[in-house]
């Protein structure tokens, strides 16, 4: 056909979308398209293709926001064109910003200043990762400053944790600090305080608690973090700060666990970070980095531009994002205020300890926490490997044959041997999903135990 004819039938709004030029060949892979498309028919290509992704609202293992209301996805429209960075073309926006910092600093308990406000200082970022970095590189700049005061090396600067999300390991190879994760004990969650000794000296920029382990979404126990490295200065004179990745349990604590000393309110915590995205139920790209007042953020970091009209400090390692998933936060803690969260997020608590119930009583299983205390989730291991002749990750693949992402991992490199398999219940897992998947596992674990192959029994496990 000629390449005018092709063009002029793709343009037409008669043709059916299924048989128009672009839907009989496979989409360009490699190379842009020559000619432009109707929009309607390239939609419509690419949903079928992204039909192929799976349900997020049966992923399990994400601790991101899968659901959201459709004033969210309004807001989220009316604000792509926003640059957030540019505080002196969007100033209302930059205004949100400020307020949400504002928000977070009085939940999470920052000291107030002679005017009664938070002497807390902060900012968003894409996300919890970024946010992470953004502190820890205070850190590093705080703990270099001292040690430049004092005529000392500043070459080994290491880091001190226990098991961490991945964004700490690349904060540490981009930034040319150490990364000491200490070794989980047997019959541990996470970091416990009477380690922090064998790990902390002179070249220590920080301290990394965790409060949500990714591992088993259990809280490392902040404050007793906190009396250790008290009692180490006074030891020793070292005075080490405290770093709180609140990624997950931020948005958590304060509404199921409020009387947890975990945040500002130990004046240990030089800062925190957190995933609005996460259980701050914001749309996708949006993290927060606080700092309990502006000493604990060396100025060295905040950069000043001026070529977006008017001089604008900046802190962030992203220049160019949309404001939209900002305004999405502050309407959420509009919408639901300190009540709503609360009650969005017993209800999530109470699904998951239904679960871990259910779940003790399938037989196979060892719970490794049963979703009270900290995050609304469940984590579990089989209660013995060596006599059961299937794995986690086979029931895994059974369970993805009905839709559920439900994650198998090992624990960290000195627990590796251990397994474990964790479920999430985020806003918008119901207690009915949460029934279908009890019994999704009932039907697997019997199909495992019979010892079938998986691709037996295709009306049990259909996708």
């Amino acid at each position: 056909m000629a390449l005018h004819k092709v063009q002029k039938q793709a343009a037409d709004p008669a043709i059916d979308i299924f048989a128009s030029p672009l839907s009989e060949r496979a989409l360009p892979k490699r190379s842009m398209p020559q000619f432009p498309a109707p929009p309607s028919v390239v939609f419509q290509l690419l949903r079928n293709e992204l039909l192929l992704d799976g349900n997020a609202a049966q992923n399990l293992a994400t601790f991101c926001t899968t659901w959201t209301d459709d004033e969210v996805r309004r807001l989220m429209d009316m604000c792509l064109d926003k640059n957030i960075v540019d505080k002196d073309e969007y100033p209302q926006t930059a205004e949100i910003e400020s307020r949400c910092v504002s928000i977070l600093a009085d939940l999470w308990h920052a000291p107030a200043g002679a005017g009664g406000d938070a002497d807390a200082v902060g900012c968003s970022t894409t996300g919890s990762s970024e946010a992470a970095m953004l502190c820890g590189l205070a850190l590093k700049w705080r703990w270099r400053d001292r040690r430049r005061a004092a005529g000392l090396s500043t070459d080994r600067p290491n880091l001190v944790c226990g098991p961490v999300q991945v964004c700490w390991e690349k904060f540490a190879r981009y930034f040319d600090v150490e990364l000491r994760q200490v070794p989980v004990e047997p019959g541990a969650t996470g970091l416990q305080p009477h380690q922090l000794r064998e790990y902390v000296d002179e070249n220590t920029i920080g301290v990394v608690a965790i409060l949500g382990v990714t591992y088993t979404c259990t809280y490392e126990p902040v404050a007793e973090f906190a009396a250790e490295l008290d009692r180490l200065q006074g030891e020793t004179g070292l005075d080490v700060p405290l770093h709180v990745d609140a990624a997950s349990g931020g948005f958590i604590a304060p509404f199921l666990h409020p009387e947890l000393a975990w945040d500002f309110r130990l004046s240990r915590v030089a800062s925190i970070n957190a995933s609005g995205h996460k259980y701050g139920m914001a749309p996708l790209g949006v993290g927060w980095a606080l700092w309990r007042d502006k000493s604990a953020l060396p100025e060295d970091l905040v950069f000043h531009v001026d070529y977006l009209g008017g001089d604008m400090p900046t802190l962030a390692l992203n220049f160019s994002r949309p404001g939209g998933q900002v305004v999405s936060q502050y309407y959420t803690f509009l919408r639901l205020g300190r009540e709503g969260y609360q009650q969005v997020y017993q209800a999530c608590a109470d699904t998951a300890q239904h679960l871990a119930r259910q779940v003790a009583e399938m037989g196979p299983f060892t719970l490794l926490y049963d979703g009270a205390g900290a995050l609304p989730a469940v984590s579990y291991t089989l209660a013995d490997p060596a006599s059961t002749s299937w794995s986690l990750y086979d029931l895994s693949d059974l369970l993805r044959m009905r839709g559920w992402q439900v994650p198998s991992y090992p624990l960290p490199p000195n627990r590796q041997e251990t397994v474990i398999q964790r479920v999430l219940v985020r806003h918008g897992v119901d207690r009915d999903e949460i029934e279908l998947l009890a019994d999704d596992m009932r039907r697997a674990i019997k199909h495992l135990d019979e010892g079938r192959p998986h691709d037996a029994d295709r009306a049990a496990f259909h996708h």
